[in-house]
C-alpha cells in the first residue's frame, strides 16, 4: 500500500485507542526496550516527546527510567521547525521547561543545542513500518532529513503501537531504514 493511504488509516485507528490502552502498550514498549538493548556504550540518546492528542507512544516511561537508572546518558529531544521542515536537537534534563507548540508537540523552552553527529541512539516515532524496516511517519520528512545528518552507525530504533506491515510500496531513495523497531509485542531487527 501507499504511505499516504496507510498513514491515514493508521492514524484514524490510533485515534480510537483509549489513554489506558496507549499507556499499557507504552509500558510494554518501555520494558522491551530496556530488556533488548544494551545501553553501555550510549552516551547521547535522542528521544521524541509524545503528542498526546495523536495517541503517540508515551515515551515518558522510557525517559524517567533513563533519568533514574542511567544518569550517564544525556537525553536529547527535538524541536520542529515547520517553516524549513527540519528538527533542532536540544539537551533535556529534569530541569528543562517544556511548552507545547501550536501543533501540540512538547518542546524545550530553553536548552543547549546538540549536533546530530554526537548522537549515539535515536528513538523514532512511527505511525507504522514494514518488515524491511521502512518507516511511515507524518509525511513531512523531518526524520529523514535528520537521519541523513547523523553519523554512520547511529542506532535508529522506531517505536510503534502496531506490528509491521507486509510491505510499503512507495519507498524512495532518500528514505532511511530503521535498524530496529519496538512494538508492545516484539522487537524487530533489520540489520
Amino acid at each position: 500500500m501507499l504511505k499516504a493511504t496507510l498513514r491515514k488509516e493508521i492514524l484514524q485507528k490510533r485515534l480510537q485507542y483509549t489513554p489506558e490502552e496507549v499507556n499499557a502498550w507504552s509500558r510494554q514498549i518501555c520494558n522491551r526496550f530496556f530488556t533488548f538493548f544494551s545501553l553501555a556504550e550510549i552516551k547521547m540518546l535522542h528521544i521524541f516527546l509524545p503528542i498526546i492528542r495523536y495517541n503517540e507512544i508515551n515515551t515518558w516511561y522510557i525517559i524517567r527510567k533513563l533519568q533514574q537508572e542511567y544518569p550517564g546518558i544525556a537525553l536529547v529531544v527535538p524541536v520542529s521547525n515547520f517553516k524549513e521542515l527540519t528538527l533542532g536537537h536540544y539537551l533535556f534534563t529534569t530541569a528543562t521547561e517544556l511548552a507545547e507548540n501550536k501543533w501540540g508537540i512538547p518542546e524545550p523552552r530553553q536548552a543547549e543545542p546538540v549536533a546530530e553527529t554526537s548522537i549515539d541512539m535515536i528513538l523514532i516515532p512511527l505511525l507504522g513500518f514494514d518488515k524491511q524496516g521502512h518507516r511511515i511517519g507524518y509525511g513531512k520528512g523531518f526524520y529523514d532529513r535528520f537521519l541523513h545528518l547523523c553519523r554512520p552507525g547511529v542506532l535508529k530504533i522506531g517505536l510503534s503501537l502496531a506490528p509491521p506491515l507486509e510491505k510499503i510500496t512507495d519507498v524512495h531513495a532518500g528514505d532511511v531504514l530503521l535498524d530496529y523497531a519496538v512494538t508492545p509485542g516484539n522487537v524487530y531487527s533489520f540489520k
